[in-house]
């Protein structure tokens, strides 16, 4: 399924913790929002990760190292990497992810 539409808009409109959006052969796109003071949960995939933030603060927590995000930043999770990632600001964290291969169903 061809995908051509802007993602950051409907990051941006997106109030869903997760929303898929499209899923291919090879990978998947997901909207996500993060509520002030939640986070995704500390996991562990098989898949690779990619988020770009587009709106909030969050803080990226990789392999026990802490960072902070914000709208325009990219982080990249390989597949095996324990990581987790908080809402620490006062508004919703607002991102899309692509897992390379899809992970959810």
């Amino acid at each position: 399924m061809a995908f051509n539409k802007n993602i950051f808009e409907l990051a941006l409109h997106n109030s869903s913790f997760r929303q898929i959006v499209v899923t291919g052969e090879h990978s998947q796109l997901v909207l996500m929002s993060v509520p002030v003071g939640g986070e995704i949960g500390e996991e562990i995939h098989d898949v690779d990760q990619t988020l770009v933030f587009v709106s909030g603060h969050g803080r990226a927590i990789l392999n026990g190292h802490s960072s902070d995000v914000y709208a325009q930043h990219l982080v990249f999770v390989p597949a095996g990497t324990k990581h987790n990632f908080k809402n620490v600001g006062s508004d919703e964290l607002k991102l899309f992810t692509i897992y390379a291969p899809a992970e959810h169903e």
